[in-house]
């Protein structure tokens, strides 16, 4: 520990008027607080545990409130009313338990009889108070007495909680003595059962607001579940229900075991260490585990980057794993305070004891084991409660989880492979309710690491990105809830499409599995597809599974990236590509299969994540492959012959509009990869555009898509150089986000350009003037009389990007395999105003022509897809134009401000 002493608190208490005072007050006060922060901060930074430090920092606010409360007490107005009898300072919250985090509220109350004049009391607290905010603490304060106390208790749960940890400080302790014996004999007796219900239901509120689990990526340290507030709301329910006044009286009640209560204080001791740290190290109050911060307690906490493993990640999985404990611990404590008679169904069944098999019963909506010792002589029953439990929709009694977990000893090869066991666990997945409830619950009770020893790898593994707001076994299990709510028929006014499809799907355990699977890769660091395939084949022996469903599964697993890849970054109009795609799939159930497995890991992801945008790719993508797997492909004449037949089709619709041999003429300038891959109805609608682009110069029009959340823009006019590249710099300017393009260029020089596109906060753009607004601009960058940068330094002052926590590296990459036609440059980087303006103009600059894009953006990271040609309309085959291209690309960007 640190050497030295701090100074002492010595105030002036003559009897002078306070204000006269003051300035010295305020002295000895700030050097008294300072010196004795200074001492626990070094003691904090040497090692001293959390509780050390929380109670100590409260006895030095105890000591400066008693001094103040002194010095104030002999100004004469205070002596006059004889201030010391009538007016006692109370602590609340935190701090009345005596816990007191460096940056954390002080909560005090002035506790008076009603003696005392309004004014004076009002004045002398105000007096106190003043003081304590030219200290710069964070005070929350209240002036009541006994009767303004018991009234609000009888009412209001905040404030009947804030009673529970009020403790005496100084001034008149008659006074505080009669509210504590009034609360706690009279006020809380009466209404424990409320208030336990209360505290517990706004626990289950708090912890939803907060994420609903304790593995969110950014976890709050106190209010998140597992976190100090959980801790807090056991023993204030425990108080209530024991009428007890610190945990440690549990054990004597025979509530707690010594090795429950060591888990307790050993949690509180850990969650107040880094939260000391918290605060030290950002001299203010935090309780979010940001991604920064998280990269500085892993250090502090001594942890290292070891075995491909950063120090940041153990030591959040560690958390994860002490937050899990605290939550166990605190719902059963939790579930012990409630009535056992509690929350019956009224229908007598409910409390009679029904046998349901291998020893268990179900006894007032839970699954009990009245004999544990059956679990010792047959270890399968420990994955029997769990399908029993489904079967019978009861949750498993806590008595039932503590015997799960005594016995995870027992998981085994040996158990592992048992027959009876495999197929108790495949019924689970069979289900049609209750997988994901289930799996959830062997995933809390850890069976489900121990059953498939692959999952521990990914046991509250670390997703260290923005993207990713749950760790990897979380996310896993959202998924697993996505497709089961496919598989049910739930989702079916949101996805139709898979809905429909997962009507279809044969084996939907083996689906589940796939889901279940994924992402097992991710504990052995990069390549996490094929290093998950790889494990593949002894999972699925382990499991019982013959050589078509393993074969299947290691499919799928090593595949699961591919259709968003394909969907969301390649020119889906573009008939090699899905060819090459429908062989990789080979099969439409793999096809299914890999479909409804990608919908539902993307929906997992999180809120945001899934767009009606990504679900019209995803749809076009299976229904063109579905298409080639079951009727033979594309057209089964030559492209040509089919070119020519679209051409005379969409003359005949625009016969009454546009004269035949102007439709002709128009038509035939247009190329074949738009003609072929465009409705016929539109290739009308647009046709009529590009023959009003004769006499308007520039036509611009808007098609809004409400179901699919965009719009199309459609662009058309005369080519010029760099022409993509201010259309987007003059959306960009305009907050407009663009999702995809495609770039058809007319040989007779005309350019249709058709844009998809949304708000930057990703919804409809239905104000005209603002569709005004972007026509006027962009036709002014397009004669010449505006110029993008100064509309895109307007857009740059108005907007502040969020600055994200960890810089994301610039990775550009080149696919010349995909399509026969173009090079295709895949961009990844960290988000910034007017990026994809800068993008399109470096290309341009390069020489090169782009005919489709695809943007997209993920929280702060672009993901960017260009199809490009060079002047002579041909794909880049020179390596050294290729490195060209990544080089001055990967400069431009990180250059980019």
């Amino acid at each position: 520990m640190s050497d030295g002493t701090p100074t002492p608190l010595l105030l002036p208490l003559q009897p002078s008027p306070f204000e006269e005072r003051r300035p010295e007050i305020l002295a000895a006060c700030r050097t008294h607080l300072d010196s004795h922060h200074s001492h626990a901060a070094a003691d904090h930074a040497n090692g001293a545990s959390g509780s050390v430090i929380v109670h100590r920092l409260a006895t030095i606010m105890d000591e400066m409130l008693a001094s103040l409360y002194q010095a104030v007490a002999s100004d004469p107005v205070a002596t006059s009313c004889q201030l010391t009898e009538h007016l006692a300072l109370v602590a609340l919250g935190g701090y009345g338990r005596g816990e007191l985090n460096p940056k954390s509220d002080v909560d005090i109350m002035f506790l008076h009889d009603g003696s005392i004049p309004p004014q004076i009391i009002e004045g002398i607290t105000q007096k106190f108070l003043y003081l304590l905010w030219d200290l710069r603490l964070e005070i929350g304060s209240s002036v009541r007495t006994p009767a303004d106390c018991i009234s609000m208790a009888q009412q209001d749960t905040t404030v009947k909680t804030a009673l529970l940890d009020c403790r005496y400080l100084t001034g008149a302790r008659v006074i505080f003595d009669a509210l504590h014996k009034s609360i706690f004999k009279d006020v809380l007796p009466r209404t424990s059962d409320k208030f336990i219900k209360e505290k517990i239901d706004e626990m289950r509120r708090r912890r939803h607001k907060f994420g609903s689990s304790i593995y969110l990526l950014e976890p709050n340290i106190k209010e998140g579940e597992g976190g100090l507030r959980d801790l807090q709301t056991a023993l204030w329910v425990a108080k209530i229900r024991y009428k007890i006044d610190r945990v440690q009286d549990l054990v004597l009640n025979g509530v707690m075991s010594d090795s429950e209560l060591a888990t307790y204080l050993e949690a509180l001791d850990y969650l107040w260490r880094i939260r000391n740290e918290l605060h030290f190290h950002t001299n203010r109050h935090t309780d979010q585990l940001t991604f920064d911060l998280q990269s500085h307690l892993a250090l502090f906490m001594g942890y290292n980057d070891a075995d491909g493993a950063l120090a940041v990640e153990e030591f959040m999985r560690d958390y994860y794993r002490r937050a899990a404990r605290i939550e166990h611990l605190v719902s059963s404590l939790c579930a012990r305070c409630q009535r056992q008679d509690e929350g019956g169904s009224g229908i007598l069944g409910y409390f009679v004891r029904r046998p349901v098999g291998d020893g268990c019963f179900v006894l007032k909506g839970e699954l009990i084991i009245p004999d544990e010792s059956i679990v010792e002589g047959n270890p399968v029953v420990l994955m029997r409660i769990f399908e029993l439990a489904q079967k019978h929709e009861v949750k498993l009694s806590l008595a039932a989880k503590a015997l799960v977990r005594r016995s995870l000893h027992m998981i085994d090869d040996s158990f592992r492979r048992s027959r009876e066991v495999n197929v108790s666990f495949m019924s689970i997945l069979r289900s049609p309710k209750g997988v994901t409830n289930t799996l959830r619950l062997m995933h809390h009770l850890e069976l489900l690491n121990r059953f498939i020893p692959e999952f521990e790898q990914i046991y509250c593994k670390v997703q260290h990105d923005m993207y990713h707001i749950y760790t990897v076994d979380i996310h896993t299990l959202f998924a697993v809830e996505q497709i089961e709510m496919i598989l049910g028929g739930d989702l079916a006014e949101q996805l139709p499409l898979p809905t429909r499809i997962a009507r279809q799907i044969g084996k939907r355990e083996l689906l589940i599995l796939a889901v279940m699977f994924h992402d097992i890769g991710k504990g052995l660091g990069g390549g996490h597809a094929e290093k998950g395939a790889a494990m593949i084949p002894t999972i699925a022996r382990r499991l019982g599974l013959n050589r078509e469903d393993s074969q299947r599964l290691e499919f799928l697993v090593r595949q699961h990236l591919v259709f968003a890849h394909i969907a969301q970054r390649r020119d889906l109009s573009d008939e090699l590509m899905i060819a090459n795609f429908s062989r990789l799939m080979e099969t439409s159930e793999n096809l299914k299969m890999l479909y409804l497995l990608t919908v539902a890991d993307v929906r997992a992801v999180g809120a945001d994540v899934w767009t009606n945008w990504k679900a019209m790719l995803f749809d076009e993508l299976y229904d063109k492959t579905y298409n080639i797997l079951e009727r033979g492909g594309f057209a089964l004449e030559g492209s040509s012959e089919r070119a020519r037949s679209v051409r005379r089709a969409v003359r005949l619709m625009v016969e009454h509009d546009i004269p035949e041999n102007v439709a002709k003429a128009e038509l035939k300038q247009l190329p074949n990869r738009y003609i072929l891959s465009t409705p016929t109805e539109t290739i009308a609608k647009h046709l009529r555009l590009l023959v009003a682009q004769e006499s308007q110069g520039l036509v611009i029009t808007i098609e809004h898509e409400p179901e699919l959340g965009f719009s199309n823009l459609i662009i058309c006019t005369i080519d010029t150089y760099g022409l993509f590249a201010r259309i987007c710099g003059v959306l960009a300017a305009n907050s407009v986000n663009i999702l995809g393009a495609q770039i058809h260029t007319a040989k007779n020089g005309k350019v249709l350009d058709i844009l998809q596109v949304n708000s930057a906060q990703g919804h409809q753009i239905r104000d005209q003037h603002r569709w005004d607004k972007i026509e006027q601009d962009l036709d002014a960058v397009l004669r010449g009389t505006q110029r993008v940068e100064t509309l895109m330094e307007k857009r740059q002052k108005s907007l502040v990007l969020s600055k994200t926590t960890r810089a994301l590296p610039t990775r550009v990459e080149i696919d010349n395999q995909v399509s026969n036609d173009y090079t295709v440059i895949d961009i990844y980087a960290q988000d910034k105003v007017g990026l994809l303006y800068m993008i399109t103009n470096m290309l341009n600059q390069m020489g090169l022509y782009i005919g489709v894009s695809r943007i997209s953006t993920k929280v702060d990271q672009v993901a960017d897809v260009f199809y490009v040609r060079d002047i002579f309309g041909h794909k880049i085959t020179s390596d050294e134009k290729l490195e060209e291209v990544v080089t001055s690309l990967s400069w431009a960007i990180d250059d980019w401000s």
